[in-house]
């Protein structure tokens, strides 16, 4: 947070449903903060004199959302999104800490570009920026970046967005060298042999559409040569925005070997399938691409079971050029920041996952993939914040998201679960 800044006042919510994964917290009750961390917080503390009251007797408190996956614009994008708007998203969407993909231009694989990005996360005054070091040479497949070095500087693990490690080879020399210092490699598991040209998933409505198809094994074929990888390297492999169900059984089973395998998956893989493109709306062309209900459906299961680490918000900013072209030419992605907690309630409200279950994949179950103190409501723990209500109604409007980039494939989407504010150490920064 800026130095500049005045500090912050205290504050105690009160009557709130006090909701910490972490520690397995549910009851109603206070929660004080005082100079930016949680000094008390339980059933009918007493009020101290002097303090900004927060009453809100229908809505739960939870630590600020972590978000493990997110593509910011800058550097090189900002005509997509800058860092400033979205950390403006995130806060309307109650994320306090947000880990950075790497395939900027030019991509983060030099140490001076991790610390530019954490100075700049700490400059907005209200999201932590966590950065992905790029895993190989401008994230282009060809080379191994500077681990070691991006490492010491503050990268947080080491992929190339979204872009597969196509190589067998530099896959396991990323995996060995990494193991020696701890970190993990995230993987987009789409083998890149199978998915070049794709625009869609294989199959009856790719076909009917016209649109080139990627086979929904392609996803699975590189998550069993990884894991066949890791269990060679010993090193620790993470796969992002798991899409299909035959993927996630060999994640459940590398799980029950004892294998560092971890993986997340994002809102519209559990809450949409590829029937959202309809008549080729470029909005919910993602990548991986959306998939048959069956495999929405092994997702949610994989969350409801554990076999899926977090939801990330796998937000991809694209500007309006991006997408107002023909569906095969149009660029994949969609927003996600704002709708990340609300997409994931409405899983809740359908009965697929509970209440503790959603908020811990949202929270502490993110920190603990990242290895970070975070995600949890504890005394002496920053007080980064959110405060929602679970039951209120609103409706997602591309143009009217907070933010610069508005390209959500849930346009048009109601939705039950509105934040009334976010907290950054203790300060307002939302609602």
């Amino acid at each position: 947070m800026n130095d500049s800044s005045p500090p912050a006042p205290d504050s105690f919510f009160t009557g709130v449903r006090l909701l910490d994964p972490a520690s397995g917290l549910d009851v109603r009750g206070d929660l004080l903060v005082r100079d930016g961390r949680i000094v008390d917080l339980g059933a009918a503390l007493g009020r101290p004199d002097g303090v900004r009251v927060i009453a809100a007797e229908d809505a739960i408190l939870c630590p600020g959302l972590v978000d493990t996956r997110a593509a910011l614009g800058e550097p090189g994008y900002e005509y997509r999104e800058t860092i400033a708007s979205a950390a403006i998203a995130a806060a309307a969407g109650g994320i306090t800490t947000l880990a950075a993909l790497p395939d900027s231009l030019p991509a983060i694989d030099d140490p001076a570009l991790v610390h530019l990005l954490l100075a700049r996360g700490e400059a907005t005054g209200s999201l932590t920026i966590l950065p992905y070091g790029a895993l190989t040479r401008g994230c282009k497949g060809e080379e191994l970046a500077e681990l070691g070095l991006l490492r010491e500087a503050g990268a947080i693990a080491f992929t190339d967005g979204g872009r597969a490690v196509g190589s067998a080879r530099l896959m396991r020399l990323a995996l060995s060298y990494a193991r020696g210092f701890g970190a993990r490699i995230v993987q987009h598991p789409e083998d890149p042999s199978l998915a070049g040209g794709g625009v869609a998933t294989e199959g009856e409505l790719a076909t009917r559409l016209g649109l080139p198809g990627i086979p929904a094994a392609a996803e699975a074929i590189l998550v069993a040569r990884d894991i066949r990888l890791a269990e060679l390297t010993g090193g620790a492999v993470h796969f992002a925005h798991v899409s299909t169900g035959e993927a996630l059984d060999l994640i459940r089973r590398a799980k029950d070997a004892g294998l560092s395998v971890t993986c997340d998956t994002a809102p519209p893989y559990f809450d949409l399938n590829e029937t959202a493109i309809g008549d080729f709306r470029t909005y919910a062309k993602l990548s991986p691409p959306l998939r048959a209900e069956a495999d929405r459906l092994a997702v949610l299961a994989a969350l409801a079971d554990g076999t899926i680490d977090a939801i990330a918000s796998d937000h991809q900013p694209r500007d309006a050029d991006d997408k107002r072209l023909p569906f095969a030419q149009a660029t994949p992605g969609g927003a996600g920041l704002v709708t990340l907690l609300a997409v994931t309630l409405a899983q809740v409200h359908g009965g697929a996952l509970n209440m503790a279950q959603a908020i811990d994949l949202l929270t502490a179950r993110p920190a603990r993939l990242l290895g970070i103190e975070a995600g949890r409501l504890a005394k002496g723990a920053p007080a980064d914040l959110c405060l929602f209500h679970p039951e209120a109604a609103w409706q997602v409007e591309a143009g009217a998201l907070p933010g610069k980039a508005q390209n959500t494939p849930f346009d048009g989407r109601a939705l039950e679960g509105r934040v009334l504010g976010t907290w950054k150490a203790g300060r307002r920064v939302f609602g």
